[in-house]
């Protein structure tokens, strides 16, 4: 993957060379054959399907979102709304509050095409989780490396995350990142993906005090904040692409991501949401009406 200018991760500069850094498998090859998008599953810890859904789908979910941001003057006047390029004093990250209510968004994580996209996937009916992560990253931001399993493992562990972007990404705009081969080595990261943020020790004062009272993580959640390091201890390559509407990218709970820092000032719009097997359990954390997150109801004690 040639690059034209640097790219930043958690604010440090990537290595872009041919060893370190790469282009995602696609499988828009292959996306009605179930048996080989499993086997792909299994090699490569994930599945990238470009043109997976309707353009205009994507782009009407997009709108949906841009319309919001406008309202709260978080769009800098001097360019069209459609261009989503925020305003240099409203920095923003995670804003799931962008899916509440909105059914455009709802439409395209909880619609039949990824419902019996995961059926095939599963070989049985498939579930999503009912809470949207939504992400509006403004210049300069991005996601640490991590694996989801640290914040959703009360359920099955046979989850899949769905990360859709509702816009074009170019590098420069900061798309997700996979670390190539990542999910052959959980044995070396046992010890993180253990971890469960919403867990505190009742006999740990200070642990009581973070995460019982104050409603914080007993663990930060990413792996680390240096992707830089971690891929020359682990290996592989940063594995990401120039995503357009209509993309689909889809992993296990052990695969390491993150993502390549903004260096934009358009905001990158996507959605992360998840999916399982409907005949197993599911995290209570992230179903239903009114789902708990990582909020009081979520926070168990236990003695360490």
């Amino acid at each position: 993957m040639v690059t034209s200018a640097p790219l930043h991760s958690c604010k440090l500069e990537l290595d872009t060379s041919p060893e370190a850094f790469g282009e995602l498998r696609r499988s828009d090859d292959v996306p009605d054959q179930p048996e080989v998008l499993r086997q792909r599953l299994a090699d490569d810890g994930y599945l990238f399907i470009p043109g997976f859904f309707d353009r205009e789908l994507i782009l009407a979910a997009r709108a949906s979102v841009l319309s919001r941001l406008a309202a709260e003057d978080a769009l800098d006047p001097a360019y069209p709304v459609s261009e989503a390029i925020g305003r240099s004093d409203r920095p923003m990250t995670y804003r799931g509050d962008f899916a509440l209510n909105n059914p455009a968004i709802e439409r395209v994580v909880f619609g039949p095409e990824l419902l019996d996209f995961y059926a095939g996937i599963f070989g049985e009916p498939a579930r999503h989780f009912d809470h949207i992560w939504f992400r509006a990253v403004s210049h300069g931001l991005g996601t640490p490396p991590h694996c989801d399993l640290v914040y959703m493992s009360r359920g099955t562990h046979q989850l899949y995350t769905c990360w859709i972007p509702y816009g074009e990404v170019p590098l420069e705009v900061g798309g997700l990142m996979l670390l190539e081969g990542s999910h052959h080595k959980s044995d070396r990261l046992k010890n993180y993906l253990a971890v469960d943020v919403d867990l505190y020790c009742e006999n740990n004062p200070a642990q009581v005090e973070k995460v019982k009272e104050k409603g914080g993580w007993s663990h930060p959640g990413w792996l680390t904040n240096n992707p830089v390091v971690l891929r020359e201890r682990l290996g592989g390559r940063w594995l990401t692409a120039e995503y357009q509407p209509g993309d689909l990218l889809t992993f296990n709970m052990t695969t390491i991501h993150g993502s390549v820092d903004n260096q934009t000032h358009r905001i990158r719009l996507s959605s992360d949401t998840r999916y399982q097997r409907a005949s197993q359990p599911a995290d209570a954390r992230w179903i239903g009406a009114n789902p708990a997150g990582h909020g009081p109801r979520a926070k168990r004690g236990l003695i360490c």
